[in-house]
């Protein structure tokens, strides 16, 4: 078993490298044993799967998610992190050693990983979380479960259903992909530095997206423009893609949606049979 990091132990590291939390790059270090451990159960991963975390820092949750029995591959935009974690896994997990590799890269311009990953397991920054689930979804379709640790209004966001106030274009968008929902949360006492905010678990369960004809860089760009203006009708707000605002309401109804609709009242399915309308290019004819 992993000798997990402790409040002392992450302080101690972080002394030893000259290096602390750095905000540009959102970090925040999880201290606590039992909290990493809850995660890695709470991802459902096990013997021999391959499991990708993004921003894995000194390495807390890294040595619990190689307690379970995965292949790890941390993503580490922090170059001296990234020189760090192997000596630390090495360390502290050596029979787990040979399951782990680190890659310093940016998140969202990973393309590759040494392996198809079975799931994204992670404490993600705050400021990057969603443009990096919804990268790694659409780049790794082998991806079947997400467990990340988020802002708790971020954790809102993506898992509110249509028509409550929460929900928008990452709730839209993850819906594509996913089944979500909220998984638990998290004290701020576990992380150091404490932040100012509380954080949630999300757990995503890939699903087929919805059957259509559209693109979903055509579903999107609709999700994209219908919460543009948030209290803007749906009849104005996709003119500027429809081409004007007739051409916009000829769409919707062509959809079975009225115009004066708004756009945290719909669901992806919804959004798809809009764009199918503007795609067929007869709603303005």
């Amino acid at each position: 078993m992993a000798h997990l990091l402790g409040p002392t132990d992450i302080r101690l590291l972080a002394q030893s490298l000259d290096t602390a939390p750095h905000k540009k790059w959102g970090q925040n270090f999880v201290v606590d044993a039992g909290t990493v451990r809850r995660i890695a159960r709470l991802s459902g991963v096990g013997e021999g799967d391959a499991v990708v975390e993004v921003g894995p820092g000194l390495g807390s949750l890294t040595l619990a998610l190689l307690e379970t029995g995965a292949h790890v591959t941390a993503v580490e935009i922090d170059p001296v992190l990234a020189e760090a974690l192997p000596r630390t896994v090495g360390e502290r997990a050596p029979e787990e050693a040979s399951r782990f590799s680190v890659i310093h890269q940016d998140a969202l311009t990973v393309e590759s990983l040494p392996e198809p990953p079975k799931a994204l397991v992670a404490n993600l920054p705050y400021n990057v979380s969603v443009p990096v689930i919804l990268h790694f979804l659409e780049t790794f379709p082998t991806l079947e479960r997400v467990l990340v640790m988020v802002q708790s209004e971020v954790a809102d966001r993506l898992a509110e259903p249509p028509g409550t106030r929460t929900y928008g274009v990452p709730s839209a968008k993850a819906a594509w992909y996913c089944s979500v929902r909220k998984a638990g949360e998290v004290g701020r006492a576990v992380f150091w530095p404490v932040p100012r905010v509380d954080s949630s678990l999300v757990l995503m369960e890939r699903r087929e997206p919805p059957t259509t004809s559209a693109s979903r860089e055509d579903v999107f760009a609709v999700i994209d423009a219908a919460f543009a203006q948030r209290r803007k009708a749906l009849r104005g707000a996709l003119a500027g893609i429809a081409g004007s605002p007739a051409a916009a309401e000829a769409a919707l109804r062509a959809a079975g949606i009225e115009p004066l609709t708004r756009g945290e009242k719909l669901a992806i399915e919804d959004f798809t049979h809009i764009a199918e309308a503007l795609a067929s290019g007869t709603v303005g004819a």
